[in-house]
């Protein structure tokens, strides 16, 4: 008995929002599959101790799912409004087969991201029934309440229903003006994985691996430039997690990670996703920010870097995508290529962006290329309102121990 609860555990992880996606095709309505889901697998941990695991659990579960939706909706006396919901008892287990499941998670993907819903809201609605994430976790990942999140996550799935918001992968026509939104929603994902917003981790690998996960699936279901592009460069930054803290838990910044750490296999994925990328044409700006990371994966140490093409390639990058983040990390490039004055020429450039003033990663760079340039004072001082910004616990222990560095650095110049 105990293998077969091990082994329903393992089914859940593995295939719960796989079943979710088709419950919400078959039943039509967000809640009602979620609560279905659950009810399919209480069942299953009664009677596959007594039964034993189907062979196809995924389809047992939602042909269980479907049934205990469909009771649901009897009970709450709309059967008649729900009736092209019912299914004959001898349905086929490979009518949902892997193909159908996959094509449901890539309805539910479009669904969630769909323009008619407000960037946070599609974001939310992903981490929740893409990514599995609880109410509390997606609340916490994006430094919101639990009680404002919930609300947020009940009006999108409101306005998906009384919208009449198609649960489908848009047409070929409608392709390039939506997957542009889908991609920008997983990289949301990955980057709230790969460099948490707060808390007392670098990395939270569970969000990391969904994103890479929902672009894997994309790129296979429907080859892009782009989806190609994405997935390298999630790939090529994946691979450095194992190097981007100490035992500790502190940040490890780049110069110093040891790169024996770096996980070969997914940088070598990443390259092969990068050639498809490049050969499609024109070349988009995920591409071009998987291209600079390839240039960083290829590089033995820190110093066999090639910052002339990194550089060039933040020129290429910045002119399709003019962010102020591009700008600074285009700026950081320059300085490694030109050195650090001609990279605090173009951050002062940006002194005036609003978005830019109070992000903390902006002050840390200029601090560093301070620091490079020797002018220690004004590290101390770009080191502080980075400090003060920052929220992350391991990034802030680090600047905190940039600060502790120069004036220990400041104590040894003044002394006699």
């Amino acid at each position: 008995m105990a293998s077969v609860h091990r082994e329903l555990e393992r089914v859940y992880h593995r295939d719960s929002r796989r079943v979710l996606a088709t419950l919400i095709r078959l039943l039509d309505d967000f809640t009602l599959a979620e609560e279905a889901l659950q009810e399919a697998f209480a069942a299953a941990a009664q009677q596959w101790p007594v039964d034993g695991v189907p062979d196809n659990p995924a389809a047992w579960l939602i042909r269980t799912g479907q049934r205990r939706g469909i009771d649901q909706i009897r009970r709450r006396q709309t059967a008649r409004q729900y009736a092209h919901l019912l299914i004959p008892d001898d349905t086929a287990a490979d009518e949902f087969d892997d193909q159908t499941i996959a094509d449901d998670r890539l309805r539910l993907l479009f669904t969630c991201c769909h323009p008619g819903l407000a960037m946070p809201a599609r974001l939310a609605l992903t981490l929740r029934e893409m990514c599995g994430l609880t109410t509390e976790q997606v609340a916490s990942a994006l430094l919101q309440k639990p009680a404002t999140l919930a609300q947020q996550i009940v009006r999108a799935k409101r306005k998906i229903r009384d919208a009449r918001i198609p649960y489908e992968v848009p047409s070929a026509d409608e392709l390039p003006e939506r997957l542009p939104g889908v991609l920008r929603v997983i990289y949301l994902v990955f980057n709230e994985g790969y460099s948490r917003s707060d808390g007392d981790a670098v990395v939270d690998v569970s969000l990391t691996d969904e994103a890479i996960r929902m672009a894997t699936e994309l790129a296979y279901s429907l080859p892009h430039g782009e989806v190609h592009g994405l997935l390298a460069l999630m790939l090529l930054h994946h691979a450095r997690r194992e190097a981007r803290e100490d035992e500790c838990g502190d940040l490890v910044t780049l110069d110093e990670q040891d790169r024996s750490r770096w996980d070969r296999t997914h940088i070598l994925a990443g390259m092969e996703w990068l050639q498809q990328a490049m050969a499609e044409t024109p070349t988009g700006a995920y591409t071009l920010q998987a291209c600079i990371a390839a240039e960083h994966a290829r590089a033995n140490t820190y110093d066999d870097t090639d910052w002339r093409r990194i550089a060039l390639l933040y020129d290429a990058l910045y002119r399709r995508q003019p962010s102020p983040v591009i700008a600074l990390n285009r700026a950081v490039a320059m300085a490694m290529r030109d050195g650090p004055e001609q990279g605090l020429s173009l951050l002062d450039e940006l002194a005036g962006e609003k978005q830019i003033v109070n992000y903390h990663l902006y002050h840390a760079a200029r601090a560093d290329l301070h620091r490079r340039a020797g002018n220690f004072s004004e590290a101390r001082k770009a080191y502080e309102r980075a400090h003060a910004l920052a929220a992350q616990g391991p990034e802030r222990r680090f600047l905190q121990r940039r600060i502790a560095e120069l004036d220990h650095a400041g104590g040894e110049a003044a002394a006699p």
